[in-house]
């Protein structure tokens, strides 16, 4: 059994990758950053090839493909992505740019092509590492938001198209709340809900993806706030999520 991963070298990656060496999977990690894959090498007792590549360049998401297509992978793990904290109309056009490419295109493309892939020896798992965003408008992180639903209702679609060619290749989602990683850093800002281990959201998500299931949330204080969100007005919703956003960003 091999697994490959996508931003492996730190957070809901790098666990991820901890937990499926556990279960017995060798692993394919791929990330910019080599020593942090090392360092995971280093401490798995399965096989591990390390990839160290930018998928912000769409060339290097389709030579990913080419690269490991022979290598007969049972799962991939789309995980790789940012977020930036800011009002649209002051933030960086660059790196939002740079966020939809990596966020949403190296989804887009890797989904698809391990996908035909997968369907061709009708097995496989994908999973999209989303986030609750997906299912909200957020204004002050509103790109990142965007990217979420994008791959959110594309993986929905896709899971639904599976459905009806009967196949047994399977796709999921995993739509975290808040998660104790790198995310706020980069994006510039800060949680001020309690964030969910890492750990424990790597675990769940994995655990729920064999078994089949499409929308993976944990923890039930998130899954309570996007089934009440149903039951809001859209501007009504849109306007607790900026005053939840307002006070993210960082001073600096």
């Amino acid at each position: 059994m091999k697994a490959l991963i996508t931003g492996a070298s730190s957070g809901i990656g790098r666990d991820m990758a901890y937990y499926l060496a556990d279960l017995g999977y060798d692993l394919i990690l791929v990330a910019r950053r080599k020593d942090r894959l090392e360092e995971i090498k280093k401490n798995v007792s399965v096989n591990v090839k390390i990839i160290v590549l930018d998928l912000l360049i769409e060339a290097n998401v389709v030579a990913l493909h080419k690269k490991v297509e022979k290598e007969n992978i049972d799962v991939l793990i789309n995980n790789a992505g940012f977020g930036l904290f800011g009002m649209f109309s002051k933030t960086d056009l660059n790196r939002e740019l740079e966020m939809i490419d990596l966020n949403i295109k190296a989804y887009h493309i890797l989904t698809k092509l391990f996908l035909i892939d997968f369907m061709k020896k009708d097995k496989g798992y994908i999973l999209n590492v989303c986030s609750s965003a997906g299912f909200l408008v957020g204004p002050g992180l509103n790109t990142y938001y965007a990217t979420k639903n994008y791959i959110t209702k594309l993986t929905m679609a896709i899971y639904e198209e599976l459905k009806h060619q009967h196949s047994h290749v399977h796709i999921s989602a995993l739509c975290p709340g808040p998660v104790a990683t790198e995310f706020n850093k980069v994006a510039k800002g800060v949680f001020h809900l309690k964030e969910m281990p890492s750990q424990k959201v790597a675990k769940y998500g994995i655990d729920k993806l064999f078994q089949h299931k499409l929308i993976i949330v944990p923890g039930w204080s998130v899954k309570l706030g996007l089934f009440l969100n149903r039951f809001i007005p859209w501007k009504l919703s849109m306007s607790i999520t900026y005053l939840i956003q307002k006070r993210k960003y960082s001073k600096d």
